[in-house]
C-alpha cells in the first residue's frame, strides 16, 4: 500500500485508519437501516454531519477554484448514493444488500480496467475478481433463487455499488489536489443541504418527530459517517487509491455481523463463508 507516506510505521497507521473506517461505515449504515423511516433517517444523518461540516467551512473558507468540479461531482454522486441506499434498505435485508453494494465497487473497477482501459491484471488481482464475483453470487442466492419481490433490492444495491466506485475515484483524485478539510467540509455541507431540503419539501419537519432512540440513532449515525469518511479521505492522501478503496470494503464482514446481532437477520455458516470470500477477494485485489 505504497504512497506519499513511506515506511512501515506509516503504512500501519494508514491500514488501521482504513480498517477503522470500515467498522464505522458498517455501523452508520446499520444506524440508518434501524430507523423505520429510512428517508427521515438519512435526513437526521445529514443534519448532524452537515452541522459539523458547516463549522469546518466557516474555518477553512472558500475552497480553491480547481476544487469545485470535484466537489460538485462528489455531491451529485453522493446524493445518488444515498438514494440507492434508501431504496436498498427499504426493499431488502441489511446483511444481504449491504455486502452486495459494497462488494460491487472494487469488482466493477477491475472489470472496467480490463474491458475499457486495456489494462492487464496480475494473478492476484484476477483471483480477487473471481473470488469477489463468486462471493457476491453466493450472497444473492443464499436461501434459494431470488424471487421477483427481491429484485428491486438487489438492483438497487448493485446500482449503489456502481456509484460507490465512481465517487471513490473522484474523491481519491480530489484529496491529492485540494486541502482535505476544505474538500470534505464543502462536500458534506452541500450534499446534506440538498438532502435536508428535499426531505423538508417531501415531509416537512415530521422526520424530527420520531422516538428518541431513532432520533439518537439518526443523529449519531451522521457523526459516525463523518468520521468514517474523514478517515478514508485522509488515508487516500497517504496511500495507493486502489488498495485503500479495496481494503475499505472489509466493512462487508462487519455489516453481515451487525445484521445478525442487531436486526435478527440470519447469518449462518453459508452467509459467513460467502462474505468472507468477498473480503478475501478484495484483499487480493489490494495486494496485486
Amino acid at each position: 500500500m505504497g504512497g506519499p507516506e513511506s515506511g512501515e510505521g506509516g503504512e500501519v497507521v494508514v491500514l488501521l485508519a482504513v480498517l477503522g473506517a470500515a467498522v464505522l461505515h458498517a455501523a452508520w449504515n446499520a444506524m440508518a437501516h434501524g430507523v423505520p423511516d429510512r428517508l427521515g433517517g438519512f435526513a437526521l444523518l445529514g443534519l448532524s454531519s452537515g452541522t459539523c461540516a458547516i463549522v469546518a467551512v466557516t474555518v477553512t473558507g472558500l475552497p480553491p477554484s480547481n476544487a469545485w468540479p470535484y466537489i460538485v461531482a462528489s455531491v451529485v454522486l453522493h446524493i445518488v448514493y444515498y438514494s440507492g441506499l434508501v431504496a436498498s434498505y427499504n426493499f431488502g435485508q441489511f446483511s444481504q444488500v449491504y455486502p452486495l453494494a459494497r462488494g460491487t465497487s472494487p469488482w466493477v473497477v477491475a472489470l472496467v480496467a480490463i474491458l475499457l482501459l486495456n489494462q492487464h491484471l496480475v494473478r492476484l488481482e484476477l483471483a480477487g475478481v473471481l473470488l469477489i464475483s463468486a462471493g457476491l453470487i453466493a450472497l444473492v442466492f443464499i436461501g434459494g433463487r431470488p424471487t421477483r419481490s427481491q429484485a428491486p433490492a438487489l438492483l438497487a444495491a448493485f446500482g449503489t455499488g456502481l456509484v460507490i466506485a465512481a465517487y471513490t475515484v473522484v474523491d481519491g483524485i480530489a484529496v491529492r489536489k485540494i486541502p482535505l478539510a476544505s474538500y470534505m467540509g464543502w462536500t458534506f455541507t452541500l450534499q446534506n443541504l440538498i438532502l435536508i431540503l428535499f426531505v423538508l419539501w417531501r415531509r416537512g419537519f415530521s422526520f424530527l418527530r420520531v422516538e428518541k432512540r431513532y432520533l439518537y440513532a439518526g443523529l449519531g449515525g451522521g457523526l459516525v459517517s463523518l468520521a468514517a469518511y474523514g478517515l478514508v479521505l485522509w488515508a487516500q492522501t497517504r496511500g495507493a487509491l486502489a488498495a485503500i478503496a479495496a481494503l475499505r470494503e472489509t466493512s462487508i464482514i462487519f455489516g453481515a455481523i451487525i445484521g445478525a446481532l442487531f436486526f435478527g437477520e440470519r447469518f449462518g455458516p453459508k452467509r459467513a463463508i460467502a462474505a468472507a470470500v468477498v473480503v478475501v477477494g478484495i484483499l487480493l485485489l489490494s495486494l496485486g
